[in-house]
């Protein structure tokens, strides 16, 4: 008898966990899945510079996420890439707004920010956005700094020691 009952403690404890892990997957999936909803609307924007983007980065405004990039190709000029975006209609962006690829801080990740513009207008399916701004290289930034290429052509050296006078050389 304490055997059996011994089973059905480790059936109960298996059933539990298998709930909870259950549970746990639709949690996370529910909690990571795109803010565009079923009913998305698909627009583009151009941008020159897409770096830390890829499929699934999020689509904000406001810092809300509102939707997700569904794909990412070179545009036919071959200069610019382009954007494919599915937003939540319900967000009502004018359609005049423009885009940004902006960073969550130093060591984060990138999304792209959508900023309304002042039309009457929302945004439609097959809609482009030309007005962007594309990713900052954070690593030439930095090596232009530390290595002070930033270009100066005024001839002076900015890390040169003052003289005995107090000029620099």
């Amino acid at each position: 008898m304490n055997i059996a009952r011994s089973h059905y403690f480790e059936a109960a404890v298996g059933l539990i966990v298998v709930i909870a892990s259950v549970w746990l997957v639709f949690a996370f999936l529910g909690r990571t899945a795109n803010g565009a909803g079923s009913d998305a609307i698909e627009i583009s924007a151009l941008f020159p510079n897409v770096s830390g983007v890829d499929v699934g980065t999020d689509v904000r405004v406001a810092g809300m996420s509102i939707g997700e990039v569904t794909a990412i190709s070179l545009s036919s000029d071959g200069y610019q890439a382009d954007v494919r975006m599915a937003i939540d209609p319900a967000a009502n962006i004018p359609n005049d707004s423009s885009a940004a690829i902006s960073s969550e801080g130093l060591l984060g990740g990138s999304y792209i920010a959508l900023l309304p513009g002042g039309s009457l207008e929302p945004m439609q399916e097959g809609d482009v956005i030309f007005d962007t701004q594309g990713a900052l290289d954070m690593s030439s930034l930095i090596g232009s700094f530390i290595n002070d290429s930033g270009g100066s052509d005024d001839g002076f050296d900015t890390m040169a020691e003052p003289d005995a006078d107090g000029t620099t050389p």
